[in-house]
């Protein structure tokens, strides 16, 4: 697709981390992703510090995609965070959770998610679901130049 830059995946269990990728593959989205399995590991990559200060001067990522129910700090409060630093407020930032409660959609959007996205049970709408973000984030979706920070 257009860039190469990275995508985040924060999530802590290593079956939808493993269904994650598979999926984006299958979708075709080849953008090298890493991950994070916690909010403030999370947080750490963004912001180049503890285990992953060697990111200093390291492009953010493309997109990040965020789940809700974290070990250590919660995906609301990685978001907060996230809003609040001058390099990362425009940061693309996508819910993905298996949260169907409208109250965490509600706080998500409040504090300045782009998208919400509850994760598919079935593999293949899991799959189609990966391809859609994928198209739009990565392809379509025109995101400010590196270093604006508004």
């Amino acid at each position: 697709m257009s860039s190469q830059r990275t995508i985040l995946l924060v999530e802590d269990n290593p079956d939808d981390v493993d269904l994650t990728r598979r999926a984006f593959l299958r979708a075709g989205l080849t953008q090298p992703m890493d991950v994070a399995e916690d909010g403030v590991e999370a947080l750490d990559y963004l912001f180049a510090r503890g285990a992953h200060a060697h990111r200093v001067g390291v492009p953010l990522p493309s997109l990040v995609l965020l789940d809700l129910k974290l070990p250590r700090l919660d995906g609301h409060e990685v978001l907060r965070q996230i809003r609040s630093n001058m390099l990362t407020r425009f940061l693309p930032v996508v819910i993905l959770t298996s949260s169907d409660e409208e109250k965490d959609m509600v706080e998500s959007y409040s504090q300045g998610c782009n998208s919400y996205v509850r994760k598919p049970v079935s593999y293949n709408e899991f799959v189609e679901a990966a391809r859609q973000l994928g198209l739009y984030w990565l392809v379509l979706n025109r995101a400010p130049p590196p270093g604006v920070h508004g």
